[in-house]
């Protein structure tokens, strides 16, 4: 239903690019803190839309119900005026 390799490759990929410069760190707690400042700067490039999540999302809808937030709520577009 959702083909993930290539993303979650490049995801890694990027987390490494970050984390390889390192030699060590002090504690779990200061690799922890960079993985989550790197995953929030990697966060900001995903803008693109999925193809076919309408009906992705409908089917896990279907196979998870209740774990599932639907936002049926639409955004009027702004106008150009």
């Amino acid at each position: 239903m959702i083909y993930t390799t290539n993303a979650v490759e490049g995801f890694h990929r990027q987390v490494r690019k970050v984390t390889k410069t390192k030699g060590a760190f002090p504690n779990d707690m200061a690799l922890l803190k960079l993985v989550y400042l790197a995953t929030k700067n990697i966060e900001k490039k995903w803008t693109s839309p999925l193809h076919n999540w309408s009906l992705i999302i409908q089917q896990l809808y279907i196979k998870f119900g209740d774990r599932v937030k639907l936002d049926l709520a639409t955004k009027p577009k702004a106008s150009g005026s």
